[in-house]
């Protein structure tokens, strides 16, 4: 059986736990097993190309971008027990009132987090994929909500546990807080090719860093969520999808219980194979949902733009107000004045038209301070 670290003693809570510290990447003795992965990781990247081939089928990129991100940072933050949904989200961001406030603040402080990297990434004077930018990528996550009081954007200096009630029934306990750095920079080596990592595809890579990360778990608290940045980072980073339209947390929540299982048994069998087919698996379902989607969403927008420009009382408002709303589904006619710049009756009008076709729906009923939804485009993101 490979090795796939050593045991520490280490003291927490006046407790003795044996703490486990990895072996640098990638797996050694024996090397990874190529028949493992050279056939799904084939598939997957099949799957990503399609995806980012599809994505030409809408007028606007920003579009697609607008729901998967979101749909991504929501699932990100479900499998941690956020009860935020992808209407509370939308809601949010039109100013509307909402019930789940510091769930969707966590969401957005995702969201916030992501982009800080992403900004990084195609910055030429950016930082590129490091501690540094990660701790900083942390900071804005636990900004203001749980969590706050658990050091943002720090490495830990305190022993953590993951699972049980206390560090001697943990269900793992990772590395000491004096190893943490020393083995965030072999992962970071690891990234950037020093030493060659034996020829591995990008996408394996990917699945060895994301869980280094959680084994090394360098945090006190988000350790989840930013390890699954780490992935949409190092898509980007490697190349494989041109824009994050995948949200590969889907997967990990529907599987949630075998994503922790796959994780443990890297450590606790040195089965470092089965986490990589796992993990490609993942990737090509979740590339194909997504490529599903984009086709959804193009067809229903295509379908919905058709029976607006035939209308005869359409006009330049109605067309501009149309192309907004995939990347605002809920909102105000107030919100429309201030989007378009144009008067309250203009904008008025403008949802007026909208409504008498069927595309959004007054969600309400009142009769002032009115909000509208486009609730099939809605309903395609939230299937």
């Amino acid at each position: 059986m490979r090795s796939t670290g050593t045991y520490s003693t280490s003291t927490t809570l006046g407790e003795s736990v044996q703490a486990f510290v990895p072996h640098p990447l990638p797996p050694r003795k024996p090397a990874l097993a190529p028949q493992s992965y050279t056939e799904l990781n084939r598939v997957a990247e099949l799957a990503l190309a399609r995806l980012s081939g599809v994505s030409g089928l809408v007028p606007s990129v920003d579009w697609l971008l607008y729901s998967a991100v979101r749909k991504e940072a929501l699932l990100t933050s479900q499998i941690e027990g956020t009860q935020a949904t992808l209407t509370d989200l939308f809601d949010e961001e039109a100013g509307l009132t909402i019930r789940n406030t510091d769930d969707v603040e966590e969401v957005t402080n995702y969201l916030r987090a992501f982009r800080l990297v992403q900004d990084n990434l195609r910055d030429r004077n950016g930082l590129p994929i490091s501690v540094r930018l990660l701790s900083d990528a942390h900071a804005l996550l636990l900004d203001g909500v749980r969590g706050a009081g658990k050091q943002p954007g720090a490495l830990r200096r305190s022993q953590n546990w993951i699972g049980g009630t206390r560090p001697g029934n943990a269900v793992f306990v990772p590395p000491p807080a004096e190893h943490v750095a020393g083995l965030l920079t072999d992962m970071e080596r690891f990234i950037h090719g020093e030493p060659s990592p034996a020829d591995l595809p990008p996408l394996v890579k990917i699945a060895l860093v994301h869980a280094q990360f959680e084994t090394i778990h360098p945090f006190l608290d988000g350790n989840g969520r930013i390890g699954r940045l780490l992935i949409a980072a190092l898509l980007e980073h490697w190349a494989l999808l041109p824009e994050p339209l995948m949200y590969l947390s889907g997967y990990l929540k529907q599987h949630q219980g075998e994503y922790y299982r796959r994780l443990s048994n890297i450590r606790t069998e040195g089965d470092w194979e089965s986490w990589v087919s796992f993990f490609l698996e993942g990737v090509a379902t979740a590339a194909n949902d997504a490529e599903r989607g984009v086709v959804a969403i193009a067809s229903l927008v295509a379908a919905d733009r058709r029976r607006l420009l035939q209308d005869p009382k359409s006009g330049p408002a109605s067309y501009r107000l149309f192309e907004l709303l995939p990347l605002m589904p809920r909102f105000t006619v107030e919100r429309v004045r201030q989007k378009l710049e144009i008067s309250f009756p203009t904008a008025n009008a403008a949802v007026k038209l909208l409504e008498d076709l069927g595309m959004v729906t007054e969600v309400t009923g009142q009769k002032k301070n009115r909000s509208f939804s486009y609730p099939s485009y809605i309903a395609l993101l939230t299937r």
